[in-house]
């Protein structure tokens, strides 16, 4: 995959993330600047979404830890577990905010 055409995949996975957010019915911030994500809960807790161009990656830092996704087919994987992308952020998202949260890519 070249540098562009990655690019053009993960911005439109950022996209889809912050849609996802402001369709969820929970009380999330969601602020981007450039090809970082900030995902920040009432608690003050938050989640980082960012790009790693040279990497091909999608990385995800939240309270439970961090994460590296790559792209496998056409969904966004986990590097050591293979979990979906959207699956994980919805699990981080729910911890954080104390309420299930399901975000879901379009």
């Amino acid at each position: 995959m070249t540098e562009s055409e990655f690019l053009a995949l993960a911005e439109a996975v950022l996209a889809q993330v912050e849609a996802a957010v402001e369709d969820s019915e929970v009380d999330i911030d969601c602020e981007r600047t450039g090809n970082v994500l900030t995902l920040e809960f009432e608690d003050g807790s938050k989640i980082i979404v960012n790009l790693q161009t040279p990497m091909s990656e999608i990385w995800v830092a939240a309270r439970s830890g961090g994460y590296h996704y790559r792209l496998k087919g056409d969904e966004w994987r986990d590097t050591r577990d293979g979990t979906e992308l959207f699956e994980a952020l919805s699990r981080f998202a729910s911890q954080q905010a104390g309420e299930t949260v399901t975000l879901q890519a379009d």
